[in-house]
């Protein structure tokens, strides 16, 4: 039965009682309790089932490392599964239930799975898989399906009630993790100067260091670690941070973080969870270190947790696990927590040392205590079962006889510690094997790299693999150092530490060493997933020799806990087992998140109505003034037209287009996407990005652009402006931008990562205005330009800066409509003021605003292409009759490869022509040309489609554009396109340019 010591308990309240549930029994804690430190106190040392044999499960750790305690919190709403109780703080009304078991946690028909585990042995789900048949389909299948999980998922009606946000950041240095280490290096780096975020996932800064007895710089730890954290709270230049995880790290400085604000007081106002995105110059891993366990008899019973979790609870909370425990340890910081158990009172039966001899400081101190210690020693079997009553005993070299049988009621666990290396390896650091140690370590000569071929993490502390305290604070000062030396500043010094000296770790994966006795005993690695030392055996003796296949074959670390505890015992047993070295049989890959994510802070405010917010131009509110008629353009709301009182929209549209032609004409462009490239190699990216060559387009001028996919097919266009020898802006279609940005910086961050570029998504930044029409020079003179804008000073695709009307400008000589045109781009801020500047000054040319339906109809009236009208994801530029447009000099550009594969050469491709309808009706929007016959399969023989379709005011009959197969070779030709009615109507080919095909019109 746990107890809650009266004099022990540094983080608790004892003053404020907490009420809370479990398995609907209300139990009392206090404020700083965890659930496990609260479920302690109150004797409950079963909390759980594991998965696949369903056996007891105790609380084996104190941290994220937990593998055993998993609950359901909350309910309705805000039920959740799979959390760990070691990591949830308590608080007020608490629920908390059990998981994997029915009935009831006590009572579990899932235990006898147990009792056909030699018929369920490692990979036994890939077997049924071949013998026989019928089996899999109709027993196994269902059964394992009906497994599967753990805890009991949220109803898909129910709707999270809470709110969750993003946060970015640019800083210096980002510092994982809160113990002396990183306070260490943080102080480092904040008193150069340095802009730094230290992040601790716990609710405490200190780490371990103020349970073990740690005297920094003369005293206490935790008195060291409260100054720290005052002098670090008193830098402007430096952003602490609790309860938040660097849950990844990725390539060029990126930091994922994960901040929970409100999970400890859920009644609180504000965000649940923030997730931090930080672009930081260098990264610091002062993560600390993990306990690992041992494999014994018996290991996984309620009861049997690691060592430093016992003295955590003890020291942390005043929760005595037990009164009389077994401590069973390969190092010397086992002995650390025999020591805290007598020195408050409670009793430690023995220390069972699986090392040969144990004289060092700790040892004796323990032994001055009174403390047995048997060297040469292991634990043959737990004995107990709901819980702990006994252990038995043997020798560590022998073959299992037991020797002596020792009562007690908890047993504490050391196997030695290894380094949280996850964030080091994330991004590509490699690993070195300490033999002295027996653990992984950082390898300093093959650090993770960024851009420049420069190490940008750095791994202090324990997570360097300096485990003492002294050491560990040496460690942080030299590798921070180091560090900034390497950007040219010059560090202060660092405090210094003092704790027990350790004697070397036995390296002892298994107890007791015997073979036979190895083979019939259930030692267990993993604990959520049931693995044992025979199943990883079992896997060696199948062929599965790669540590990722025996981890795959057996499920071992891919539990909730991703192997925090079982990884390097496991990859340990099977070294063993194929009697290699464990170097050489290597690790599995960490990756991100370090321990899991809430679903709500990766969507963050993305929910709802702003699941995807409606993007706004800064002219929207004057459209809106105007009776604008709206409609969705890639997450943008665009006018479709502006249609007059007792007007229909088709009227609306011909009015515009004629106004537009006829004088002047003003569109609101800002949705057009604007991407901006730059850099030493922005020249020989744009003509890889390029169906066309880029690198030649001078300073101040324009030109079309076509963009392929990899396979060939035409994904976006618009037009390139070049604006210095290192600087080109990309526009692209207004719902491509995006997806446009993201293909650039994934061909950047995966292909070409070493080339200087450097892309930005300045699509908000600027507000466009097209203005066109006969009259859209002597407006823009009109209103004043402090640059030429004749034709011979800014001729047809030029570009020019400076000031109209008193605006920022930068005019573009483009045309998306055939007429004169200028598209001025103007801050976002200066927007509508520049655009009823424009409408005011054009009052005397009769200007009139014009919608997207006005647009498309003048650009097919010219023949020019519209990104997902005349393409569909199956469309290359030769299709469209672009050959212009691709370059016959550029060795490469993406996409060219796929273009020469034998299918996109086939002469019988459809092609791009114009159709005119024999009555000048409108042709149905995307009609299939069809043809007399059948075609190979019997159907509707069919020769092409209809990709645009329009009436057209300018030439007072319909247009249409569309895909015909050997078109450009059929001009004249009359075909039959299909209705929706059965009917067919006839068209002619002819050429896609109906209106002025000599182009005259936008270059006077």
């Amino acid at each position: 039965m746990s107890t809650r010591l009266p004099s022990y308990g540094r983080l608790i309240d004892r003053d404020t009682t907490v009420k809370f549930t479990f398995n609907g029994k209300w139990m009392r804690g206090h404020r700083g309790d965890t659930l496990a430190s609260a479920l302690l106190a109150n004797g409950q040392t079963l909390v759980g089932r594991s998965f696949k044999y369903h056996r007891p499960r105790g609380i084996m750790s104190s941290g994220a490392e937990e593998p055993n305690a998993l609950v359901n919190l909350g309910s309705g709403l805000r039920h959740e599964p799979n959390q760990r109780a070691t990591t949830t703080e308590l608080f007020e009304k608490l629920e908390a239930t059990s998981q994997n078991h029915w009935p009831s946690l006590e009572f579990d028909v899932g235990e006898v799975n147990g009792l056909v585990a030699r018929f369920l042995p490692a990979g036994f789900y890939y077997k049924t898989f071949l013998f026989p048949r019928a089996f899999w389909k109709h027993v196994f299948e269902p059964f394992i399906r009906q497994s599967a999980g753990l805890g009991k998922a949220p109803h898909p009606e129910t709707r999270d009630p809470d709110r969750y946000e993003h946060f970015y950041a640019h800083v210096d240095l980002v510092v994982a993790g809160g113990g002396i280490a990183g306070l260490q290096a943080a102080l480092l780096a904040g008193r150069a100067g340095a802009r730094v975020v230290l992040m601790e996932q716990s609710a405490h800064w200190g780490g371990r260091a103020p349970v073990d007895g740690v005297e920094v710089d003369g005293e206490p730890a935790e008195v060291w670690v409260k100054n720290a954290v005052q002098e670090l709270e008193s830098m402007a230049n430096v952003d602490l941070r609790l309860r938040a995880m660097v849950a990844g790290v990725y390539d060029h400085g990126y930091v994922l973080g994960y901040e929970r604000l409100t999970d400890h007081m859920p009644q609180a106002d504000g965000p649940r969870h923030r997730l931090w995105r930080i672009r930081a110059t260098r990264i610091i891993s002062a993560t600390g270190a993990l306990e690992r366990p041992l494999s014994f008899s018996g290991n996984d019973k309620p009861g049997v947790m690691l060592a430093s979790a016992v003295r955590d609870y003890l020291v942390n909370y005043g929760v005595a696990v037990g009164d009389n425990i077994v401590v069973v340890t390969n190092n010397d910081d086992g002995y650390r927590t025999a020591i805290a158990q007598v020195e408050a009172g409670l009793g430690v039966a023995c220390v069972v040392d699986a090392r040969p001899r144990a004289d060092g400081e700790l040892p004796n101190k323990a032994r001055a205590l009174g403390v047995n210690v048997k060297v040469n020693c292991a634990i043959a079997k737990v004995k107990g079962l709901r819980n702990v009553v006994s252990v038995a005993l043997c020798a560590q070299d022998g073959d299992g006889l037991i020797t002596e049988e020792v009562a007690c009621d908890a047993v504490a666990m050391s196997g030695g510690w290894s380094p949280v290396v996850h964030l080091w390896s994330h991004c590509g650091g490699k690993l070195t094997w300490d033999a002295e140690a027996a653990f992984f370590r950082p390898d300093p000569t093959r650090p993770p790299l960024d851009h420049n071929g420069e190490g940008f993490v750095t791994c202090v502390g324990a997570a360097d693999g300096a485990l003492l305290a002294a050491e560990t604070l040496k460690n942080a000062s030299t590798n921070t150092g180091n560090m900034f030396k390497a950007l040219g500043k010059t560090p202060s010094e660092g405090a210094t530490a003092r704790s027990a000296s350790e004697e070397g770790l036995a390296p002892v994966w298994i107890m007791p060493h015997g073979a036979s006795y190895k083979k019939r005993s259930k030692m267990w690695l993993d604990f959520q997933n049931d693995v044992k030392v025979s199943d990883v055996q079992l896997a060696a003796r199948e062929g599965y020799e790669s540590v990722e296949h025996t981890k795959r074959y057996t499920t071992l670390g891919m539990a909730t806990d991703q192997g925090k505890l079982s990884n390097i015992n496991g990859l340990a047993v099977l070294a063993d087992a194929l009697d290699e070295a464990i170097p050489r049989v290597g690790t599995t890959t960490f990756r991100p998140p370090y321990t899991p994510i809430s679903m709500g802070a990766i969507a963050g405010e993305a929910r709802g109505e702003i699941f995807q917010p409606l993007r706004r131009t800064p002219m929207h509110e004057w459209h809106e003034e105007q009776g604008a008629y709206m409609e969705p353009v890639g997450g943008w709301r665009r006018p479709y037209c502006f249609p007059r009182q007792g007007e229909t929209h088709e009227q609306a549209v011909a009015r515009e287009i004629n106004a537009t032609r006829g004088s002047l004409g003003l569109l609101d462009a800002s949705t057009l996407g604007k991407i901006i490239v730059k850099g030493p190699d922005a020249g020989k990216f744009m003509d890889m990005l390029y169906t066309n060559m880029m690198s030649s387009l001078k300073p101040g001028k324009c030109r079309y652009g076509l963009m392929c996919s990899e396979n060939g097919f035409l994904m976006d266009d618009g037009v390139v402006v070049r604006l210095d020898e290192e600087t080109f802006l990309c526009h692209t279609t207004s719902g491509g931008a995006d997806h446009v940005h993201a293909h650039m910086e994934d061909w950047l961050q995966c292909e070409w990562w070493d080339w200087k570029v450097f892309t930005a998504n300045v699509t908000e930044q600027w507000a466009q205005v097209a203005v066109v029409g006969p009259n859209a020079r002597k407006l823009l003179e009109k209103m004043g330009a402090d640059f030429d804008l004749s034709a011979e000073a800014l001729p047809f695709m030029g570009m020019a800066e400076g000031r109209i009307g008193g605006f920022d400008a930068r005019v573009f000589r483009i045309s998306f409509s055939g007429e004169l045109s200028f598209e001025i781009a103007v801050p976002a801020s200066q927007g509508r003021a520049f655009w009823e500047a424009l409408h005011d000054a054009g009052a005397e040319f009769q200007a009139t605003s014009y919608g997207t339906e006005a647009l498309h109809v003048m650009r097919a009236e010219k023949g020019f292409i519209m990104i997902g009208d005349e393409t569909d994801g199956t469309v290359i530029p030769q299709d469209l009759g672009l050959d212009w447009a691709i370059s016959k000099k550029k060795e490469d550009f993406l996409g060219k490869r796929g273009q020469q594969r034998t299918y996109m050469q086939d002469p019988n491709r459809w092609k791009l022509v114009g159709l005119e309808t024999l009555d000048k009706s409108v042709l149905p929007d995307g009609a299939y040309c069809v043809a007399e016959g059948r075609n190979a399969n019997d159907q509707v023989n069919v020769q092409g489609r209809v990709t645009s379709t329009y009436h057209s005011p300018t030439l007072g009959r319909g247009i249409s554009m569309g895909l015909v197969l050997n078109g450009p070779d059929r001009m004249g030709e009359t075909v039959q396109f299909n209705k929706v009615d059965g009917s067919t109507v006839a068209a002619k080919i002819v050429n896609p340019v109906f209106y002025d095909p000599e182009g005259e019109k936008q270059n006077v």
